[in-house]
Protein backbone atom coordinates (compact mmCIF):
# COMPACT_ATOMS: atom_id res chain seq x y z
CA UNK A 1 0.00 0.00 0.00
CA UNK A 2 1.35 3.43 -0.95
CA UNK A 3 1.27 6.07 1.77
CA UNK A 4 1.67 9.82 1.58
CA UNK A 5 5.17 9.60 3.00
CA UNK A 6 6.24 7.40 0.08
CA UNK A 7 5.08 9.89 -2.53
CA UNK A 8 6.80 13.05 -3.64
CA UNK A 9 4.97 16.06 -2.15
CA UNK A 10 5.43 17.83 -5.46
CA UNK A 11 3.66 15.15 -7.48
CA UNK A 12 0.53 16.66 -9.01
CA UNK A 13 -1.62 14.44 -11.17
CA UNK A 14 -4.04 15.73 -13.82
CA UNK A 15 -7.54 15.95 -12.39
CA UNK A 16 -8.90 13.01 -14.42
CA UNK A 17 -5.97 10.81 -13.42
CA UNK A 18 -6.29 11.78 -9.76
CA UNK A 19 -10.00 11.00 -9.89
CA UNK A 20 -9.27 7.50 -11.26
CA UNK A 21 -6.70 6.99 -8.52
CA UNK A 22 -9.16 8.00 -5.81
CA UNK A 23 -11.92 5.80 -7.23
CA UNK A 24 -9.56 2.84 -7.34
CA UNK A 25 -8.58 3.33 -3.72
CA UNK A 26 -12.20 3.82 -2.67
CA UNK A 27 -13.25 0.63 -4.43
CA UNK A 28 -10.64 -1.38 -2.54
CA UNK A 29 -11.80 0.06 0.78
CA UNK A 30 -15.53 -0.29 0.09
CA UNK A 31 -15.21 -3.88 -1.11
CA UNK A 32 -13.02 -4.84 1.85
CA UNK A 33 -14.94 -3.03 4.57
CA UNK A 34 -18.39 -2.23 3.21
CA UNK A 35 -19.79 1.25 2.91
CA UNK A 36 -20.74 1.82 6.52
CA UNK A 37 -17.43 0.68 8.01
CA UNK A 38 -15.31 2.56 5.46
CA UNK A 39 -14.05 6.02 6.36
CA UNK A 40 -12.78 8.84 4.20
CA UNK A 41 -9.56 8.66 6.25
CA UNK A 42 -9.10 5.05 5.09
CA UNK A 43 -9.66 5.99 1.46
CA UNK A 44 -7.29 8.95 1.59
CA UNK A 45 -4.61 6.78 3.19
CA UNK A 46 -5.09 4.02 0.62
CA UNK A 47 -4.77 6.58 -2.18
CA UNK A 48 -1.75 8.21 -0.58
CA UNK A 49 -3.32 11.67 -0.47
CA UNK A 50 -4.49 14.08 2.19
CA UNK A 51 -8.17 14.30 3.10
CA UNK A 52 -8.42 17.84 1.64
CA UNK A 53 -7.29 16.46 -1.72
CA UNK A 54 -9.94 13.74 -1.50
CA UNK A 55 -12.64 16.29 -0.62
CA UNK A 56 -11.60 18.47 -3.57
CA UNK A 57 -12.86 15.72 -5.84
CA UNK A 58 -15.71 14.24 -3.79
CA UNK A 59 -17.67 16.24 -1.20
CA UNK A 60 -18.53 13.15 0.83
CA UNK A 61 -18.43 9.38 1.13
CA UNK A 62 -21.82 8.91 -0.53
CA UNK A 63 -20.82 10.93 -3.59
CA UNK A 64 -17.68 8.81 -3.89
CA UNK A 65 -19.70 5.61 -3.65
CA UNK A 66 -22.23 6.83 -6.21
CA UNK A 67 -19.43 7.63 -8.65
CA UNK A 68 -18.20 4.05 -8.34
CA UNK A 69 -21.69 2.62 -8.78
CA UNK A 70 -22.17 4.73 -11.92
CA UNK A 71 -18.80 3.67 -13.31
CA UNK A 72 -19.37 -0.04 -12.91
CA UNK A 73 -23.05 0.01 -13.84
CA UNK A 74 -22.10 1.69 -17.11
CA UNK A 75 -19.42 -0.95 -17.62
CA UNK A 76 -21.99 -3.75 -17.25
CA UNK A 77 -24.40 -2.05 -19.63
CA UNK A 78 -21.66 -1.60 -22.23
CA UNK A 79 -20.64 -5.26 -21.92
CA UNK A 80 -24.23 -6.32 -22.59
CA UNK A 81 -24.63 -3.95 -25.55
CA UNK A 82 -21.33 -5.11 -27.04
CA UNK A 83 -22.46 -8.72 -26.65
CA UNK A 84 -25.72 -8.04 -28.49
CA UNK A 85 -23.90 -6.22 -31.29
CA UNK A 86 -21.19 -8.87 -31.65
CA UNK A 87 -23.22 -11.14 -33.94
CA UNK A 88 -26.54 -11.52 -35.77
CA UNK A 89 -26.78 -15.19 -34.75
CA UNK A 90 -29.29 -15.20 -31.90
CA UNK A 91 -27.94 -18.35 -30.30
CA UNK A 92 -24.51 -16.73 -30.12
CA UNK A 93 -26.13 -13.55 -28.82
CA UNK A 94 -27.60 -15.48 -25.91
CA UNK A 95 -24.20 -16.95 -25.11
CA UNK A 96 -22.47 -13.58 -25.44
CA UNK A 97 -25.02 -11.88 -23.18
CA UNK A 98 -24.61 -14.48 -20.45
CA UNK A 99 -20.84 -14.30 -20.89
CA UNK A 100 -21.04 -10.53 -20.34
CA UNK A 101 -22.50 -11.01 -16.86
CA UNK A 102 -19.97 -13.70 -15.97
CA UNK A 103 -17.06 -11.57 -17.16
CA UNK A 104 -18.38 -8.61 -15.19
CA UNK A 105 -18.49 -10.48 -11.87
CA UNK A 106 -15.11 -12.05 -12.64
CA UNK A 107 -13.23 -8.75 -12.97
CA UNK A 108 -10.42 -7.85 -10.60
CA UNK A 109 -11.41 -5.90 -7.53
CA UNK A 110 -14.89 -7.41 -7.17
CA UNK A 111 -16.47 -4.27 -8.59
CA UNK A 112 -19.69 -6.18 -9.15
CA UNK A 113 -20.35 -6.14 -5.39
CA UNK A 114 -20.85 -2.37 -5.56
CA UNK A 115 -23.70 -2.95 -8.02
CA UNK A 116 -25.24 -6.28 -7.01
CA UNK A 117 -24.37 -6.62 -3.32
CA UNK A 118 -24.29 -3.08 -1.97
CA UNK A 119 -25.08 -2.61 1.70
CA UNK A 120 -26.80 0.64 0.74
CA UNK A 121 -29.93 -0.89 -0.77
CA UNK A 122 -32.09 1.41 1.38
CA UNK A 123 -30.28 4.54 0.23
CA UNK A 124 -32.59 6.01 -2.47
CA UNK A 125 -29.79 7.47 -4.60
CA UNK A 126 -27.91 4.16 -4.72
CA UNK A 127 -31.03 2.04 -5.27
CA UNK A 128 -32.16 4.31 -8.10
CA UNK A 129 -28.80 4.13 -9.88
CA UNK A 130 -28.51 0.36 -9.58
CA UNK A 131 -32.09 -0.20 -10.75
CA UNK A 132 -31.65 2.20 -13.65
CA UNK A 133 -28.48 0.44 -14.82
CA UNK A 134 -30.02 -3.02 -14.64
CA UNK A 135 -33.12 -1.73 -16.41
CA UNK A 136 -31.02 -0.40 -19.28
CA UNK A 137 -29.46 -3.84 -19.70
CA UNK A 138 -32.91 -5.44 -19.71
CA UNK A 139 -34.21 -2.92 -22.24
CA UNK A 140 -31.26 -3.49 -24.57
CA UNK A 141 -31.90 -7.24 -24.60
CA UNK A 142 -35.67 -6.73 -24.93
CA UNK A 143 -35.19 -4.50 -27.97
CA UNK A 144 -33.18 -7.24 -29.67
CA UNK A 145 -35.71 -9.93 -28.77
CA UNK A 146 -38.64 -7.83 -30.04
CA UNK A 147 -36.86 -6.94 -33.24
CA UNK A 148 -35.90 -10.52 -34.07
CA UNK A 149 -39.00 -12.38 -32.93
CA UNK A 150 -41.77 -9.88 -33.50
CA UNK A 151 -42.90 -10.43 -29.89
CA UNK A 152 -44.96 -7.59 -28.35
CA UNK A 153 -42.89 -5.14 -26.32
CA UNK A 154 -44.20 -6.33 -22.94
CA UNK A 155 -43.53 -9.99 -23.77
CA UNK A 156 -40.04 -9.18 -25.03
CA UNK A 157 -39.36 -7.24 -21.84
CA UNK A 158 -40.46 -10.16 -19.68
CA UNK A 159 -38.28 -12.58 -21.65
CA UNK A 160 -35.37 -10.18 -21.24
CA UNK A 161 -35.92 -9.96 -17.48
CA UNK A 162 -35.82 -13.74 -17.34
CA UNK A 163 -32.61 -13.97 -19.36
CA UNK A 164 -30.78 -11.20 -17.53
CA UNK A 165 -31.94 -12.48 -14.15
CA UNK A 166 -30.73 -15.97 -14.98
CA UNK A 167 -27.37 -14.58 -16.07
CA UNK A 168 -26.88 -12.29 -13.06
CA UNK A 169 -27.88 -14.73 -10.32
CA UNK A 170 -26.03 -17.65 -11.92
CA UNK A 171 -22.88 -15.59 -12.39
CA UNK A 172 -22.88 -14.52 -8.76
CA UNK A 173 -23.45 -18.09 -7.60
CA UNK A 174 -20.64 -19.33 -9.85
CA UNK A 175 -18.20 -16.78 -8.43
CA UNK A 176 -18.45 -18.40 -5.01
CA UNK A 177 -18.29 -21.88 -6.53
CA UNK A 178 -15.71 -21.47 -9.28
CA UNK A 179 -13.62 -24.35 -7.96
CA UNK A 180 -16.54 -26.66 -8.77
CA UNK A 181 -17.13 -25.71 -12.40
CA UNK A 182 -15.04 -23.77 -14.96
CA UNK A 183 -16.49 -20.48 -16.18
CA UNK A 184 -16.64 -21.55 -19.83
CA UNK A 185 -18.58 -24.67 -18.92
CA UNK A 186 -20.97 -22.69 -16.73
CA UNK A 187 -21.66 -20.26 -19.57
CA UNK A 188 -22.25 -23.14 -22.01
CA UNK A 189 -24.73 -24.85 -19.67
CA UNK A 190 -26.73 -21.70 -19.01
CA UNK A 191 -26.68 -20.69 -22.66
CA UNK A 192 -28.11 -24.08 -23.61
CA UNK A 193 -30.81 -23.70 -20.96
CA UNK A 194 -31.76 -20.19 -22.10
CA UNK A 195 -31.62 -20.99 -25.80
CA UNK A 196 -33.95 -23.98 -25.46
CA UNK A 197 -36.61 -21.52 -24.34
CA UNK A 198 -35.87 -18.49 -26.50
CA UNK A 199 -35.46 -20.51 -29.68
CA UNK A 200 -39.16 -21.32 -29.50
CA UNK A 201 -39.86 -17.77 -30.60
CA UNK A 202 -39.34 -17.63 -34.39
CA UNK A 203 -37.20 -14.90 -35.86
CA UNK A 204 -39.24 -12.36 -37.85
CA UNK A 205 -38.82 -12.85 -41.57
Amino acid sequence: MTTRSEQSPRLRLPRSQRRRQLLGAAQEVFVAQGYHAAAMDDIAERAGVSKPVLYQHFPGKLELYLALVDQHAEELEQRVRDALASTTDNRLRVTASIQAYFDFVDTDGEAFRLVFETDLRNEPAVAERVQRALQRCVEAIATTIAGDTGAPADEALLLSVGLSGLAEISARWWLDSRDRIPKDQAVRLLSALAWRGLSGFPRTG
